[in-house]
């Protein structure tokens, strides 16, 4: 007799597994306190199995962010001296276009239940570094000068990264990424994207 699969929800995939089992450990006895051991033993998983998809505890929560941020940072570089404000705007919405929740809007919805205040700052700080870089090259290759190519690029990664908390603070219902990403893009309109 063969084992046919029982019908029903498909099973998830070992990376939705450790990622379901990290913020469940996260929520019940906070990030510090979660090991990897935690993460794979409650998975059910082997260690291995976890770094074959993450490199590390926090990139269980950033990695499907890191992912688009990535991808913008290639688009942003393939506009070469093309960049103007609607083409790095347009890139930008990228990043949110469709964004689910997953792990990251769980962790920044139960930032204080799982202990992850100080560290949530820290990582999104790098990200906002990674992503205003991105941005201030764009700038400087179409001709702006050095320290408004930088405040350019630092308001427009503020005001993704701002638009995603704000999102996955309200839960879900409330708003959509995409439109307070508008919201927030519209809120740096002042900065004109010229020299």
């Amino acid at each position: 007799m063969r084992n046919e699969p029982r019908p029903g929800r498909p099973r998830a995939s070992s990376r939705e597994t450790l990622s379901e089992a990290a913020c469940e450990l996260f929520l019940e006895q906070g990030y510090e306190a979660t090991s990897v051991a935690d993460i794979t033993r409650r998975a059910g998983v082997s260690r291995s199995s976890f770094f074959n998809y993450f490199s590390s505890k926090s990139d269980v929560l950033w990695s499907g962010l890191d992912a688009r941020i990535d991808q913008a940072l290639v688009g942003l570089t393939a506009l070469e001296a093309d960049a103007d404000a609607e083409a790095v705007r347009g890139i930008l919405r990228g990043v949110v276009h469709d964004f689910a929740p997953d792990p990251l809007a769980l962790a920044l919805r139960n930032a204080s239940a799982m202990g992850l205040e100080d560290e949530l700052v820290r990582d999104t700080g790098l990200r906002s570094a990674r992503l205003a870089d991105g941005i201030a090259h764009a700038a400087r290759r179409s001709g702006i000068a050095a320290i408004t190519a930088d405040i350019l690029g630092a308001a427009h990664a503020t005001a993704v990264l701002s638009a995603l908390r704000v999102w996955a603070e309200r839960g879900a219902g409330h708003s959509t990424p995409e439109s307070l990403v508008e919201d927030a893009l519209r809120s740096v309109h002042d900065l004109p994207w010229r020299s």
